[in-house]
């Protein structure tokens, strides 16, 4: 495993577990939570799920990923729209795991181009793939102009 030298660190506590609350220690991310129906819960509205803040997470830091790798190779990716899917299944080997699904968009480049900067931030920058690498299955999907 790579060590790595902090530059910054985030805080968050929850209560209640998948029914419960969470949020970051400075108040920026608070929200309720409650299991899903199609997860046998009670899906309550206003309510998000551990996938939910994986998402987001997750599409926000490849975001800066890409931005970064196309500041590197003189491309502006700066408005490339990256959405994440979580899925939570059971797995073979028993208990539950995650799949992810990452689709970036931007029209504004090339389909080549925007393909190479995004398989470059998946595989060289993004602290999320890095951590899902080997873990979690993780398709990109790319849709340049």
């Amino acid at each position: 495993m790579d060590k790595i030298k902090p530059l910054y660190t985030a805080h968050a506590f929850a209560t209640g577990g998948r029914n419960g609350h969470t949020q970051s220690d400075d108040g920026q991310v608070s929200v309720d939570l409650s299991v899903p129906k199609e997860m046998g819960g009670p899906g309550k509205a206003d309510t998000a799920t551990p996938e939910h803040l994986f998402a987001a997470g997750y599409a926000a830091c490849f975001g800066g990923a890409l931005d970064f790798i196309g500041k590197q190779h003189k491309k502006d990716a700066s408005k490339a729209k990256v959405s994440a899917a979580v899925s939570i299944g059971p797995r073979e080997g028993g208990g539950f795991g995650l799949a992810v699904e990452l689709t970036v968009e931007d029209p504004s480049l090339p389909q080549a181009e925007l393909e190479a900067l995004a398989k470059e931030a998946h595989e060289k920058i993004c602290p999320y793939s890095h951590a899902t690498r080997g873990n979690v299955d993780v398709k990109l999907t790319v849709k340049g102009g």
